[in-house]
């Protein structure tokens, strides 16, 4: 690819002609200065949205967003919708991202032809909808979504949504990026306004410069620790100051990745000379040369700089120069440790000490500085007769990531230090981990370069203790096998019985020699794609079309029945685990075989065993669902705080709504996971006094009230009527406006665009 084949570079151009325009009619409107992510917001409004001083975390406001990227997994009923809409293409510039169905096994070539064979039905159904409706599809094995959005597709200023929690990538080169369910993506795609409350702004001030074993990585895992995994709910993390000048490009795109752990609606680092770097060095000089010529739009106003804590909602300084590195779990991305105390916190908490697993990858760190780091510390262990003592997994980003390591020799020291290459796919990231291991509930402690760990999350087992770091703490405790090494001051023995201690990791941050690929792995649509069939097997397992969903009936929900109450943690992996189940992501009705299968049962601390009050048996929550909507009965799921974080997966909001849930009611919503309700036509709502979650009894009948007068800010009220007659009711809130009330009663956001 040359700089005059950059694509959608005719959209970028367009944009920035605008830009400087849209900003400065802004701060004119608003009469203030502006941080970057408002700048960007407000010079995407939809073209019938004013511009005034829109309320943060109140006023709800819509978007024309730039582009959609899909990954495959979610793609699937992403164009499943699409279908249905009436479109015969697409508004903006569309991508489908094969990278979610690749298992890693063997190795690259062996699980990437297998993947070939057994997602065969799923690929040729993406691949064909994509060219008939005018998207950009990137085969298996091309790259994860994020890696090859930031290398081919984001560009600074702009806005975008993908169907994925960690689209918030692009930020990295300055883009507001946004993860979303696959019906906000369908909107887009149809060209419809895209809905998002303004979001709070966060502002990190980066001081000072990384040295030594500390990486862009720590910036994030120490960043998780103080805001939790929900501090950054509805809130876009902006980060500033001059420590973000010396970070390069893919390192800013790590630390805006995992702000999907704290919950962040998106992260986003200025525009500065590390991003024309990277978009030259990925060929897209066209756009540095584009967005150098507007770099003031690019950054915050100098007012903001000047004076934070009166512009962002709330301000955090990290130090590069004193940052140590952090090592963040087991089971929660935000259990933050530095490694100067991790030892210490392994042996208090008993956690395995063995370290049994290296594995770096990811979306969040799989970039050639990551891998060229990273391979400098196997080398330097290599040289000093330090042998690799745990097993060692490698996943590349993307192909040109791939192809470029390897011709730089990087793959083959991993390899001769006993690594396996993956396909450049997510793998063991996302439960596609066919780990082999004598029991697969054995306690042990793995530790990886990735985002999320979650119990079960990397190879199915509830007890294996995942903890993340970056690629050099990674490589460094693979070499030692040891959760308790420190390489900062710690040696190892050699073969030769000598201590020896590992060397401070080094590496570049573009290929010197410049990237390479002989194949993308991208194909382009048809121009027009109008005669193109999609066909659906009728006894498809992997593939369904989608029937509308009812509307609203225009009555109260009477006295439905309990179907589980949920107790503690309940994210979507939850409510519809991945792994094994990501191939029916195009199958509703399969799929909703795992709804909730993962949550705990309140009332007997087991997953997925609930009670049948007609016989007083213990069975799965799905089966219990199916015989309520055979019987004609809709069910209510109760559950605790931040319901719904995790991955954006719209199956978890789509699973309930066919298996006739009529409302979730909860402490506190993910965000993602609350607008993926909204746009099913289930109904949201939350305690107002947490405590009446107390209340409800496991054979409770459950009525919803005031919905005939359903209208924004004003309460619910939620009956029970408990098994020996007596009656408890409370209030219960919702975040619906006007919009998303016509969503409910329509049956679906899909079913009232089609209406409108």
């Amino acid at each position: 690819m040359t700089p005059s084949t950059t694509f959608d570079i005719d959209m970028i151009r367009k944009f920035y002609e605008s830009f400087p325009t849209k900003v400065d009619n802004a701060k004119k409107v608003l009469n203030k200065p502006l941080t970057l992510c408002e700048k960007i917001l407000y010079a995407h409004l939809s073209p019938n949205e004013g511009v005034k001083d829109y309320v943060r975390a109140t006023d709800y406001v819509n978007f024309a967003p730039d582009r959609v990227a899909m990954q495959d997994a979610t793609a699937q009923m992403a164009l499943l919708q699409l279908m249905n809409s009436g479109r015969s293409t697409v508004a903006v510039p569309s991508t489908v991202h094969c990278d979610h169905l690749i298992q890693a096994y063997k190795s690259a070539k062996e699980d990437l032809s297998t993947a070939e064979i057994t997602n065969k039905e799923v690929y040729d159904f993406l691949s064909v909808v994509s060219n008939k409706f005018g998207i950009g599809f990137w085969k298996p094995g091309a790259g994860i979504i994020h890696q090859v959005v930031l290398e081919n597709y984001a560009f600074p200023g702009g806005m975008m949504i993908g169907t994925d929690s960690h689209t918030p990538n692009a930020g990295g080169l300055g883009m507001i990026a946004i993860g979303v369910g696959g019906a906000d993506a369908v909107d887009v795609m149809a060209g419809m306004p895209w809905e998002l409350k303004m979001p709070k702004i966060i502002g990190v001030k980066l001081t000072g410069k990384l040295s030594g074993w500390a990486s862009s990585k720590d910036v994030i895992l120490k960043l998780a620790g103080i805001l939790t995994v929900k501090g950054g709910t509805n809130a876009i993390i902006e980060y500033f100051g001059e420590g973000t000048a010396s970070l390069s490009a893919t390192g800013k795109a790590t630390i805006c990745n995992m702000g999907a752990e704290v919950g962040a609606t998106t992260s986003i680092f200025p525009y500065d000379s590390k991003s024309a770097d990277y978009l030259k060095a990925t060929e897209r000089e066209d756009v540095a040369n584009a967005a150098n010529n507007i770099i003031s739009y690019l950054q915050p106003d100098s007012e903001i700089i000047a004076n934070p804590e009166k512009y962002y909602d709330r301000v955090i300084e990290i130090n590069l120069s004193e940052l140590e590195p952090y090592i963040n779990g087991p089971f929660t991305p935000d259990a933050a440790h530095p490694i100067s105390e991790f030892a210490k916190i392994v042996k208090e908490k008993n956690y395995p000490q063995t370290m049994e697993v290296g594995l770096i990858g990811s979306c969040t760190n799989s970039s050639y500085e990551d891998m060229s780091r990273a391979v400098s510390i196997v080398e330097d262990a290599n040289k000093k007769n330090v042998k690799v003592k745990a097993q060692f997994i490698i996943n590349p980003g993307s192909e040109q990531v791939r192809y470029t390591a390897e011709r730089d020799g990087i793959l083959s020291v991993f390899e001769e230090a006993g690594a396996t290459i993956m396909a450049n796919a997510c793998g063991p990231c996302i439960g596609q981990w066919k780990r082999e291991t004598e029991n697969p509930e054995r306690p042990n402690s793995i530790i990886t370069s990735f985002n999320r760990n979650f119990a079960k999350r990397n190879d199915g087992n509830p007890n294996t203790h995942a903890f993340v770091a970056s690629p050099e703490i990674v490589a460094a405790l693979t070499i030692a096998g040891d959760l308790c090494f420190n390489p900062l001051k710690d040696t190892l023995t050699n073969e030769k019985g000598e201590q020896v201690k590992l060397q401070e990791p080094h590496g570049y941050e573009l290929p010197p020699k410049g990237y390479d690929t002989e194949d993308l792995g991208f194909i382009a649509p048809a121009k027009d794609g109008e005669n193109i069939a999609v066909e659906i097997a009728p006894d498809s397992q992997r593939l369904q079309a989608l029937q509308p969903f009812a509307a609203w009936n225009g009555k109260d929900i009477v006295e439905q029945p309990l179907l589980i109450k949920a107790k503690g943690k309940c994210t979507t992996d939850h409510i519809s685990m991945a792994g094994p189940w990501l191939r029916f992501r195009g199958h509703l009705d399969n799929i909703s075989n795992n709804m909730l299968i993962g949550a705990v049962n309140a009332f007997n601390d087991k997953t997925n065993a609930i009670l049948d009050v007609q016989t007083g048996e213990y069975i799965p929550v799905p089966q219990l669902a199916r015989k309520f909507k055979a019987e004609g009965l809709g069910s209510i799921v109760v559950a605790e705080e931040n319901y719904g974080e995790g991955s954006s997966r719209e199956h978890a909001a789509m699973e309930p709504r066919f298996l006739n849930v009529k409302a979730i009611i909860v402490k506190s919503f993910a965000r993602i996971h609350e607008t993926n309700l909204k746009k099913q036509g289930m109904l949201a709502l939350t305690f107002i006094n947490k405590e009446d979650y107390d209340k409800v009894r496991e054979d409770d009948k459950i009525s919803i009230l005031g919905l005939t007068d359903f209208k924004p800010g004003t309460n619910l009220t939620v009956e029970l009527t408990h098994k020996d007659g007596t009656k408890e009711s409370f209030e219960v809130a919702h975040t619906y406006n006007e919009l998303q009330i016509e969503w409910f009663k329509a049956g679906s956001a899909l079913n009232y665009m089609k209406k409108n």
